[in-house]
């Protein structure tokens, strides 16, 4: 009943909704969801919306610009970058925003995605920092945030043995503060679900706090950055913290936008670093970032023969809600420092990578013979080199990365624009299995870039203003054994994708996506042999809109796993997404019903869904049932808005959801969040 209450108030509500989102918005949400395809359920998108957000309130100016800049766009590829400011050179400065047709690789996609956060006007804030400037111009922003599961679940109920010992609320409170390109700081604090509040052991106020303050473009300091930081360099192999992805429907993402280093505002608890670090012109076109970093990092711990405690795996969840937990919580110390040294120009960029991290603990690998060569010490030291030339209609990119007394790895790729209307990208990484990094992500098919080898080519194709292909294939290699693994493995990827675009109003996408790997057979035998495991997707993506009120969305998508000689099983999604987009009024809001079949969680699947401002979800669709959620968006004043959203699962056919501390009795599984935001 309540499940048909939601949708018949939504449809009511929606009736008077106002822009559910402007055309930037949307623009933002699209880029959010075509990237959140190849990332994990959990990851928190926020480091890019808040790129996105304030460059469309703060428009990059093409004529004052730089490459650095420019990759924080992360739809523009290396080639149009290089493109734009070699246009820029042999014609001087742009003089209408139209003169992109002009460029090459910059087509109707890309251009329509650049308007909203461009400009070439000057910009009129006086950015000299001063007391009465930083006042006078700053802006401020102030989020707070409130949600919960709704219904009680097992974690939270007086049990013997292990529970959640904090309450189901998740709160987060995130303040913001930018003055043009000049000056930086936030601080955030969060609580998740079954975390204390206040009062629990080894925390303070909320569960999680973070902040930095940053001064950015004060001459030959490029950037000061005290708190919290992330640091992004080459193709992420040696040295990459905070935000990253790796393959995706657009091939170009690929080669890593590398924007050095950056103020970290986001809620994730692990991705970044913390200390002090700055970039400084030290003569022509070189720059060093040196850095220094200190954290308190949770950690499993063991013991050795001597009785010392030992480091097992290090936690990267951040979360404190039981008391194994608890106890896991700061249990080691990291410190890390080193420096980069670049030389850059808008075609070239070179870069030297030298750093070194300790732990108070030592590491000692499991006894899993998958496990014989991981990181075993407290101490280890990480030098790597990469580069990126763009020559005409070409851009070379690589890196080579060496965990010292340890292995190698390196990786290389090529962005070539074949004609006006097609691009390839090649890739070949080789990451030895004892190569130990504990800031890469560099492009792999594992979630870690070790003990992999791969070739990845991919083309984009666009014959007209109307069509659009992409295709990639990916070939990757295990020379060591893995989780599940019990021999060298390998598998191969293969993804195409067709769009279908006549107007602004209508956009019709299908896509074929296949992968298989391996993994020891489910049979019970002497000894493990491999088998294939295919997963096979099938989608078809359809978006349009009615007159100037009325957008949706229709998606149908199809999943079959099979692996070894086992019968195939097959998964289904299918929802229809509503908005309502009157003019000129407060209210807005859109809404999602999804039905969903699938035959386990070998089967399942994932789809991005709209969420309040700054979070993310990403919709689990196991089993089957029906998915809904309704979002409102309401302007109480010029400069404050609150957010509503409830979401819930009615599955068929259970007597509960979930599992483990996190089972619900029950059929259904509810979820609401509120959120304020003001901006002064």
């Amino acid at each position: 009943m309540r499940f048909k209450l939601l949708f018949i108030i939504a449809f009511l509500l929606i009736g008077f909704a106002a822009k559910a989102q402007t055309q930037e918005d949307q623009l933002i949400k699209d880029l959010i969801e075509s990237i959140a395809e190849n990332l994990p359920e959990d990851y928190d998108l926020s480091e890019l919306q808040d790129r996105l957000t304030y460059y469309r309130n703060n428009p990059i100016n093409l004529n004052k610009t730089n490459v650095e800049e420019l990759k924080t766009l992360v739809f523009l590829s290396p080639l149009q970058i290089s493109n734009l400011f070699e246009h820029i050179r042999k014609n001087g400065k742009l003089i209408d925003l139209l003169e992109l047709q002009s460029i090459a690789e910059f087509d109707v996609v890309t251009i329509q995605r650049l308007m909203p956060f461009v400009t070439l006007e000057q910009n009129a804030i006086v950015d000299k920092i001063t007391g009465q400037n930083l006042l006078k111009y700053g802006n401020n922003d102030l989020i707070v945030r409130y949600g919960r599961v709704i219904e009680k679940s097992k974690g939270y109920t007086d049990l013997p043995g292990s529970r959640y010992l904090g309450t189901p609320d998740r709160y987060l409170f995130r303040y913001r503060y930018t003055y043009s390109n000049r000056v930086s700081a936030s601080l955030v604090f969060e609580k998740d679900a079954g975390e204390h509040f206040f009062n629990g052991p080894k925390q303070k106020p909320f569960d999680f706090l973070s902040g930095h303050i940053a001064l950015l473009n004060t001459g030959k300091f490029k950037k000061i950055v005290i708190g919290d930081y992330s640091m992004q360099f080459g193709q992420a192999l040696t040295l990459w913290s905070g935000f990253s992805f790796g393959k995706s429907r657009d091939i170009t993402d690929v080669a890593k936008r590398d924007v050095g280093l950056r103020p970290y505002t986001s809620a994730n608890e692990f991705a970044f670093l913390r200390g002090a670090a700055a970039t400084v012109g030290i003569a022509k076109n070189i720059d060093f970032s040196p850095f220094v970093s200190h954290r308190k990092l949770d950690a499993s711990l063991g013991t050795n023969a001597n009785g010392e405690k030992t480091i097992t795996t290090i936690n990267e969840t951040g979360l404190h809600r039981t008391q194994n937990e608890i106890n896991n919580k700061n249990t080691t110390e990291q410190i890390v420092y080193g420096g980069v040294l670049q030389y850059k120009t808008n075609a070239l960029n070179i870069g030297a990578i030298a750093y070194h991290t300790s732990f108070n603990r030592i590491f000692v690998p499991g006894s899993s013979l998958y496990q014989k060569f991981n990181f075993n010490g407290k101490e280890l030291t990480n030098i790597g080199a990469h580069y990126s030339y763009t020559y005409k209609n070409f851009y070379f990119f690589g890196e080579f990365g060496k965990s010292l007394d340890a292995g190698l790895a390196y990786v290389n790729g090529a962005l070539v624009s074949l004609s006006s209307t097609v691009s390839a990208v090649v890739l070949h990484r080789n990451y030895q299995k004892n190569y130990h990094n504990f800031f890469n992500q560099a492009t792999a098919e594992a979630s870690e870039a070790l003990n992999e080898k791969g070739f990845y080519a991919g083309l984009n194709i666009n014959p007209s203003k109307v069509w659009s292909f992409q295709l990639y294939g990916d070939y990757f290699n295990y020379p060591w054994l893995r989780f599940r693994v019990d021999a060298p493995s390998e598998g191969y990827e293969f993804l195409g994708q067709v769009t279908y675009s006549p107007t602004k109003t209508f956009k019709a996408i299908l896509r074929f996506k296949s992968e298989v790997k391996q993994q020891n057979t489910s049979l019970t035998v002497p000894f493990n042999y491999l088998d294939n495991v295919k997963r096979e997707n099938y989608r078809a993506d359809v978006k349009w809109a009615v007159g100037k009120s009325f957008g949706f969305q229709n998606r149908v998508e199809v999943v079959q796993f099979k692996k070894g000689a086992g019968n195939a099983e097959f998964g289904y999604l299918a929802y229809q997404d509503v908005s309502y987009d009157p003019l000129s009024s407060r209210l807005s809001g859109n809404i999602r019903i999804a039905y969903f079949n699938t035959a386990s969680y070998d089967s399942r699947i994932y789809a991005y869904e709209d969420d309040v401002l700054y979070n993310f979800t990403f919709g689990l669709y196991n089993g089957k049932g029906l998915r809904g959620y309704a979002n409102l968006k309401y302007r109480l004043a010029k400069k404050l808005d609150v957010w509503g959203r409830y979401a819930l699962y009615n599955y068929e056919n259970v007597e509960k959801v979930g599992s483990g501390l996190d089972e619900i009795g029950g059929k259904m599984k509810s979820e609401m969040r509120i959120q304020l935001r003001y901006q002064f």
